[in-house]
């Protein structure tokens, strides 16, 4: 069986093995597939492994023994998963490998938006301690979680581990999630903290608002100059979902106005962004890239069952199907 990996660098960068995918076929692994030679490093491979490279209907349609695409992420966006089934084509996915690392990145996120740490630290290596008249300084305010009101939009497993982490803090925790009842009656979902309520009546009453909802028709743009207007003076906005969820020029004029007091987000609408991003040209933004999911610990994970989800199928019973 031939298995190509079509962008195997940002999963595995040489600090994690191929040996469980070498074990199944014979493989090639590219660290990364521009457009142009997609078709051509595809052919005649069975299976096809991908992360952001995208395999859309023509392209589908042109590789005649492919039979199995595994993608090397939580999202599927980057599959025509409509022209698969139609050629017969199982698609899988990875999800909650990053639950962990997310959730904890959303806090590293918070805390530096409360503290500044990056920011004081470069401050007295740039010897500005050194220089000061007193025993301490500080360059921002400084903020306590403590009985601040975090708003999640989205609850799944991701907004659930952050949940936990934020009610450790002592943070009070309001929830929207489209289908509530459904966690509600979920007996291994802790709800018995958090308190759900409408869109509205989260963006209204949230001191901070973190995003953990995919990217759909229904959800893109939905941080935008309207919604906005409905939030808290000085809202801080955390994204480490999809970076189409927010209308960036939108963000970024709240920002200037003091609307929105600080946005902290691991994606953007474009990845790698444009040099002209807003949100890369204010100095109330805290934008990493897209580095949330990354830790070894959750690459691992991923790397297992991807190979999990590959002897599935070859079994004869595939897992994590999405199509």
């Amino acid at each position: 069986m031939k298995i190509v990996v079509l962008d195997g660098y940002a999963l595995n960068p040489g600090d994690l093995s191929w040996e469980g995918i070498r074990e199944l076929g014979e493989v090639e692994i590219y660290e990364r597939t521009p457009e142009a030679k997609i078709l051509e490093r595809a052919q005649g491979a069975e299976v096809l492994l991908t992360n952001k490279t995208p395999l859309d209907r023509e392209t589908i349609e042109s590789l005649t023994e492919l039979e199995y695409i595994g993608v090397l992420a939580t999202g599927y966006n980057v599959i025509d998963t409509e022209a698969a089934a139609e050629n017969e084509v199982v698609v899988t996915n990875v999800p909650t490998y990053g639950t962990n690392a997310v959730a904890q990145f959303v806090m590293a996120l918070l805390l530096e938006t409360a503290h500044h740490v990056g920011e004081h630290n470069r401050a007295v290596k740039n010897g500005d301690w050194t220089e000061a008249a007193d025993f301490c300084f500080w360059n921002y305010p400084l903020i306590e979680l403590q009985g601040k009101i975090l708003g999640l939009i989205g609850f799944g497993s991701i907004g659930q581990q952050t949940a936990e982490l934020a009610l450790a803090f002592g943070m009070e925790v309001i929830v929207y999630d489209r289908s509530p009842e459904k966690k509600i009656e979920n007996p291994e979902t802790k709800t018995e903290n958090v308190e759900f309520v409408d869109l509205l009546d989260l963006y209204r009453r949230s001191e901070v608002i973190s995003l953990h909802c995919p990217l759909t028709e229904r959800t893109e743009g939905m941080i935008n100059k309207a919604t906005i207007a409905q939030m808290q003076e000085g809202v801080i906005i955390i994204n480490t979902a999809r970076g189409g969820l927010i209308v960036e020029p939108d963000l970024a004029a709240a920002l200037e106005a003091g609307k929105v007091k600080t946005a902290a987000v691991d994606v953007l609408s474009t990845e790698p962004p444009a040099a002209s991003n807003p949100l890369l040209n204010s100095d109330k933004t805290i934008v990493t890239p897209h580095i949330a999911w990354a830790s070894r610990e959750a690459r691992q994970r991923l790397m297992e069952t991807v190979v999990d989800n590959l002897k599935g199928y070859l079994a004869g019973s595939a897992v994590n199907q999405v199509n």
